[in-house]
């Protein structure tokens, strides 16, 4: 005879397991044939777990009737299977009033399942207060249904007692009441609900895992937020799977990133496939990625349609832009609805183009009001403009908190100009900056002198601003900080920011670097650096070069020069550049 093959017979514990559970089977049923009420009981419950419904029911019947309350809640829980639920519902009373929590507890839910609130909070308050777990978390379920203040407390007993659900549904409910309350003191709540949310994920509740892990990865704790992120997406969550991708996009292993994605995607998560649709875009392979984007869209995710009017708008299909940006704007997307707005507007529909700028500001855009801004100051509706400006400031938006400090500073409001401008050269405006520096600097005292009477520098802020915003490439303000150098006698630190802003095209920079060459002998390259600025429109500068012709004796390079001064001014400059104009014109007669 051949052998059974391994997979034909059981293993050594699950042999020893069922001989166990067959031998505890005979000796109750034994039991209960003698007439043992707590055996009939016993062996009814058995057969009734192993869904032998048929065997265990004159077992739990014959307890019942001996007055075995154990027995008569099982038996409701046995006519409750077969469908006979008023009849289980009679039973589970009769053990209820007996002291059965098990059976308040079903005959709770029994009432609840009928729309009987009131019976059903009386039998679950029942099982509740006598130490069921079950009855408290069911209790705390209805209360907060019914918006109860009552459901806190019970959901918080039913989570001390080990109930995974009741600890996730707890730390949810301190979590919104910590949002509720961001304004105040809500650190408390906030730690609490993550020991709620840890207590239930340890017990394998996904969500909480995944929540766990969002809390985590804020606070920067990233490789335990992935721990949990993988113990949730593992079992299933695909919110926790999305996540995880971008944690390990974020770490750069984009590979592993697009693994995890995929996954969530193909259950159905509308941020995950807009993940893989982005990483495709990247890459170049557009048709997959709008591929994703769709099966975003069609995952309910408005961001699908938004971003495949991005990938349109990249490859000049405006048509079908529009199309993808009306459907994310009319979805309510704001940032569709901005761009929306935007590709009208090039369009020349600005008719068109300002509800939805206005859609999209008043859902939060700060682009849109920003925009809008823009908008109504081409028109020259400064004051409609200046007060979408503040509000895209007031937001953040550092052009904006840049165009309210310059309408400040019109009016005369130095103060609140200077706290704009502060604003926007604190997010990166090189033009903040520099104005922020012109009126500090107009309120700078003169330097004060040395006892034997040397200048003492000390450097202030507004050289500060000036330096930053000439180190953004501001010309105006690389002009600026040469000329401060050029005061304090450090000529190489004015001859190197003169010659950036030169290069950049400041005439003012290149006229100014003349002049510091000129200084130190270099009259050649001053000259070939006047001319750069006379060329843009700069007047001292051509009559420097009409100077220097003149020494030079080129008295007719000289009178050229002279004449392009005259035309250029300013005034000054005019007036001097005709004498001498009139002066070599007598030359080249005499």
């Amino acid at each position: 005879m051949q052998p059974s093959s391994r997979e034909d017979t059981e293993t050594p514990d699950e042999t020893g397991e069922i001989a166990d559970e067959a031998a505890e089977e005979l000796r109750q049923r034994l039991a209960a044939e003698a007439g043992d009420v707590e055996a009939m009981s016993v062996l009814g419950a058995m057969l009734l777990r192993r869904g032998d419904l048929d065997g265990a029911e004159p077992h739990l019947r014959a307890a019942t009737a001996a007055g075995d309350r154990a027995a008569a809640n099982n038996l409701g829980v046995l006519l409750h299977q077969r469908g006979y639920a008023d009849e289980a519902a009679g039973w589970w009373r009769i053990a209820a009033v007996a002291g059965s929590t098990a059976a308040a507890h079903a005959l709770g839910r029994h009432h609840r399942e009928r729309g009987d609130e009131p019976a059903a909070e009386y039998w679950l308050r029942q099982s509740a207060e006598q130490g069921h777990t079950l009855g408290a978390y069911a209790l705390a379920d209805l209360l907060e249904h019914r918006g109860d203040a009552g459901a806190e407390q019970w959901m918080r007993v039913a989570a001390e007692r080990g109930h995974r659900e009741a600890a996730y549904r707890l730390a949810r409910a301190l979590d919104r009441k910590a949002a509720r309350e961001a304004d105040g003191d809500n650190g408390v709540q906030v730690e609490e609900a993550e020991q709620w949310y840890r207590q239930a994920a340890a017990r394998g509740h996904r969500r909480a895992a995944l929540h766990l892990g969002t809390i985590l990865e804020r606070r920067g704790e990233l490789k335990e937020a992935g721990r949990w992120y993988l113990t949730s997406a593992k079992d299933g969550e695909a919110r926790a799977a999305c996540a995880l991708g971008f944690l390990l996009r974020d770490a750069g292993d984009t590979e592993n990133a697009a693994v995890w994605w995929l996954r969530a995607a193909q259950d159905g998560d509308g941020n995950a496939a807009n993940a893989l649709g982005a990483l495709h875009a990247e890459r170049g392979e557009t048709q997959t990625a709008e591929r994703w984007y769709r099966a975003a869209m069609d995952a309910g995710d408005v961001n699908g349609a938004y971003n495949l009017g991005l990938l349109c708008a990249e490859q000049g299909r405006t048509p079908q832009a529009e199309q993808w940006y009306r459907r994310a704007a009319y979805a309510g997307h704001r940032e569709a609805a901005n761009a929306l707005a935007i590709l009208l507007l090039r369009g020349g529909d600005e008719t068109g183009a300002q509800p939805w700028f206005s859609k999209a500001a008043e859902a939060g855009s700060v682009d849109a009001a920003f925009n809008l801004g823009i908008l109504h100051a081409g028109r020259g509706e400064e004051q409609a403009a200046l007060r979408w400006y503040e509000r895209a400031a007031a937001a953040g938006h550092t052009e904006a908190a840049l165009q309210v400090g310059m309408a400040r500073l019109q009016d005369g409001d130095e103060q609140e100009a200077e706290r704009h401008l502060r604003c926007a050269a604190g997010g990166g405006s090189a033009e903040a900056a520099y104005r922020l520096a012109t009126v500090l600097d107009a309120r700078r005292p003169p330097e004060p002198a040395h006892e034997l009477g040397e200048p003492v520098h000390r450097r202030s802020e507004c050289e500060e601003w000036y330096e930053r915003a000439a180190s953004q490439g501001h010309r105006r303000a690389q002009v600026r900080v040469g000329m401060l150098a050029a005061a304090r006698g450090d000529v190489v630190e004015a001859a190197r920011w003169y010659r950036e802003a030169a290069e950049a095209g400041s005439r003012n920079g290149a006229f100014n670097l003349g002049l510091l060459l000129a200084r130190e002998g270099s009259d050649p390259e001053a000259a070939v650096w006047w001319k750069r600025a006379a060329a843009a429109g700069h007047g001292r500068a051509a009559l420097r070069l009409a100077l220097v012709y003149a020494r030079r004796g080129e008295l007719a390079e000289g009178q050229r020069w002279a004449d392009r001064a005259v035309s250029l001014g300013p005034a000054s400059v005019a007036e001097r550049a005709e004498r001498l104009r009139d002066a070599l014109r007598q030359e080249l007669s005499a």
